[in-house]
């Protein structure tokens, strides 16, 4: 199959397609609900995709809490959908500083951060690493990346774990996601139920654009690797900073790829304001599977989180 172009990521909506600088790069944002007005001070609600999705998989939370007068954002982080694709940099640290360049691009000094998936533990890192930006945190289908340390059976599921063993070999992930059914597979092993074919469809269509599947893939080889060096060191003793804002977790009971059963664990213990919900019958994409539960909770917790 031939690339695509990144305009494949550009789906019209009742939202507004930006193109802000952050961290020496350019990042597509999409953006709802009221502008923002002189003297308004309220922080932002930013939304970070997982693999292998990109922006679009907020659709629902976008409508939702703009039509509830939020104002909210959903970035193509590093290398997928329309932002640049450089490189380097898909370590979290670096994209905690892409993150935090954005909320100031987009002309706040915080905002929350609710990250699903490979997003959520970004969502986590950013009260460690960006705490002036950072207003609260929602993580979904994510455990706090301490988790991440602990022997993978413990944490996640076989075929989470099959799946990042294919991915440690070079070339092999890239060439599936680009031109096989990985991002079908993918989809599927971690759904509670199967996902309808135009957004499968979309989602491999996007996963064309050129170096995004390299992109994507170096961001989830850099979790499975990152204990090991000595900035994965320093990034494992900053994680382990008491969470200071308000903290919501959301996990899926039926996730095929991370189990339920101690997910909040290290959540627990270093937020001082945590909650921990778990939808039932939902699989890893929470914000797609379960709009109307997950729109819900965010919206009776965000309250909270932006008055903190």
């Amino acid at each position: 199959m031939p690339d695509t172009d990144y305009t494949s990521a550009l789906v019209d909506g009742p939202w507004r397609h930006e193109f802000v600088p952050a961290n020496g790069s350019r990042f597509h944002v999409a953006t709802a609900g009221p502008a923002r007005t002189n003297g308004d001070r309220a922080p932002l609600v930013l939304f970070l995709h997982g693999f292998p999705e990109m922006w679009w998989a907020w659709r629902h939370q976008l409508t939702a809490l703009a039509e509830d007068g939020v104002r909210v954002a959903a970035i193509d982080l590093r290398g997928v959908g329309a932002s640049d694709k450089p490189p380097s940099g898909h370590d979290i640290p670096t994209r905690t500083r892409d993150v935090a360049g954005v909320v100031r691009s987009l002309g706040h000094d915080r905002a929350v951060v609710v990250g699903t998936g490979t997003g959520g533990a970004l969502a986590w890192a950013m009260a460690a690493l960006q705490p002036a930006v950072t207003a609260g945190v929602a993580a979904l289908a994510s455990p706090h990346p301490l988790r991440l340390h602990v022997p993978g059976r413990r944490l996640l599921t076989p075929a989470a774990r099959r799946t990042l063993a294919l991915y440690q070999v070079p070339s092999v992930a890239e060439r599936r996601l680009t031109v096989g059914d990985e991002v079908a597979r993918v989809l599927a092993a971690g759904a509670a139920r199967p996902f309808a074919h135009d957004i499968v469809g979309r989602y491999r269509e996007v996963m064309r654009i050129p170096f995004v599947a390299r992109s994507s893939v170096e961001s989830l080889r850099w979790l499975t690797r990152f204990a090991a060096r000595p900035s994965g060191r320093r990034f494992l003793a900053a994680l382990r900073r008491p969470i200071q804002v308000p903290v919501l977790q959301l996990h899926g009971s039926a996730d095929g790829f991370v189990r339920t059963e101690t997910a909040d664990v290290d959540g627990a213990a270093l937020a001082r304001d945590f909650r921990f919900e778990v939808v039932d019958g939902a699989g890893h994409y929470l914000a797609e599977e379960a709009p109307g539960e997950v729109n819900a909770l965010l919206s009776d917790w965000l309250p909270h989180a932006l008055g903190h």
